[in-house]
């Protein structure tokens, strides 16, 4: 019996070494800092934001260029024909020229509205900021995703391999009559549960690694590894300035930006009450015959001034007014916000290394009891029920320090972003 147990043993060892083998042979890896220069350069959120940018300068081109003048060049050609019953007459008529205008008065109206765009552009830079820090949590939450599922499968490798031996020493056991069938049967579906626990652990990997790939902007999936260790590197240990910290927060800085911005529209929308002053010049050339000899020019001022619009003026300042209320709440609003997340992140990341190195202390225990309890079962000093649970009792300690550690990452990686940190903090 034992030869026969002995046999699988060995077909699935090798099996579960060589297939992890394989995988690895093919795998690229990867270390944070290279996920980061991939992700900055890569992750289409980061573009898009980038585009936004470029987006708010250019309308603030749009907008500045009301203040200089405006030039343009003109061309007509026309024929005009005039039936009569005696007979026919038709005419030709050539003009070419240049007229410019300037706006000289509007009651500052472009000004502010070209200080608003400033404002704009302000606002989405910190956007940018925002994408960015959203894209490194999302990122580092994928790498150390990655580390953890990495070191789960070793350590379901592991458990597979304690159960193999468990169970050839239970074969042994029950050969010589010294153990029932009954622990012969759990001790198999022991090593079952762990084979399962394994291609669990390797369909987690590849799920890993496609987050990952995803978050660095890649097109195609390749098996990536992430080459990394479990310390924190943020402790945080000296409770912050939380106040502080969240005055230099992208989110409230942007919004500071879009009220700013929206001050200006109020000036501007009071600015329409007033009248508008334009100055107007042009030259141009006229005849009958191309080319046309006849010169004329013409110079002066245009002035408008709404009347009445049936209340369309008052209705933009208030729009512009409210707009301004709720800019200013938002702002209040999203910085205590930021202040609340900031403490609670930091509560959190205290907590998780806390319990880091609680579930260290019990590793090294479970580890040095699961050593005695072995030895003690082997000569039958205690019974395979009180053996097992030790056994059990070490898996457990192993999974609980690894997802103590990851929390610890990835509450780091929340503190971080807490504060605003973006891609660049590194």
């Amino acid at each position: 019996m034992f030869n026969k147990y002995a046999y699988i043993f060995i077909i699935s060892l090798l099996f579960f070494t060589f297939s992890a083998a394989g995988v690895k042979a093919e795998e690229e890896t990867l270390t944070w800092q290279d996920c980061l220069k991939e992700a900055a350069k890569n992750n289409p959120d980061l573009i898009a934001a980038q585009e936004g940018v470029k987006q708010s300068e250019a309308s603030k081109k749009i907008t500045a260029s009301a203040l200089f003048p405006q030039v343009n060049a003109s061309l007509n050609v026309s024929t005009e024909s005039v039936n009569t019953s005696t007979n026919k007459n038709t005419s030709d008529s050539y003009s070419y020229g240049a007229g410019a205008s300037q706006l000289l008065f509007d009651g500052a109206k472009t000004i502010n509205n070209v200080n608003a765009a400033k404002e704009n552009i302000k606002a989405a830079k910190e956007n940018f900021r925002f994408t960015s820090s959203d894209v490194r949590l999302r990122l580092r939450t994928a790498f150390v995703n990655l580390l953890r599922t990495q070191e789960m499968l070793r350590i379901t490798q592991e458990v597979f391999d304690i159960r193999r031996e468990n169970l050839e020493l239970i074969s042994l056991r029950y050969a010589s009559g010294l153990e029932h069938k009954g622990s012969l049967l759990t001790a198999e579906a022991d090593l079952a549960e762990a084979e399962y626990q394994i291609s669990q652990a390797k369909r987690e990997l590849e799920v890993a690694q496609r987050d990952l790939t995803k978050e660095m902007g890649r097109l195609e999936l390749i098996p990536i590894q992430a080459k990394g260790d479990f310390e924190v590197q943020d402790t945080a240990l000296k409770r912050p300035d939380f106040e502080a910290l969240a005055k230099n927060n992208p989110s409230l800085l942007g919004l500071v930006a879009q009220k700013n911005a929206a001050q200006f529209g109020v000036k501007s929308a009071y600015a329409s009450f007033l009248p508008a002053l334009t100055g107007e010049a042009g030259v141009n050339k006229l005849g009958n015959h191309w080319s046309p000899q006849d010169d004329q020019w013409n110079a002066g001022l245009s002035v408008s001034l709404p009347l009445y619009e049936g209340g369309l003026r008052v209705a933009q300042v208030s729009q512009a007014k409210a707009l301004l209320n709720q800019l200013k709440a938002n702002e209040r609003s999203t910085k205590d916000s930021v202040v609340l997340t900031l403490e609670q992140t930091w509560a959190v990341l205290q907590d998780t290394m806390d319990y880091v190195r609680v579930q260290k202390k019990n590793l090294i225990a479970t580890e040095e009891r699961s050593k005695i309890a072995e030895a003690q079962y082997s000569i039958g000093f205690i019974s395979f029920d009180n053996w097992t649970i030790i056994e059990d009792n070490l898996v457990k300690a192993k999974r609980a320090y690894l997802d103590a550690q990851a929390a610890a990452l990835y509450a780091e990686a929340s503190w971080i972003q807490a504060k605003g940190e973006t891609l660049e903090y590194e």
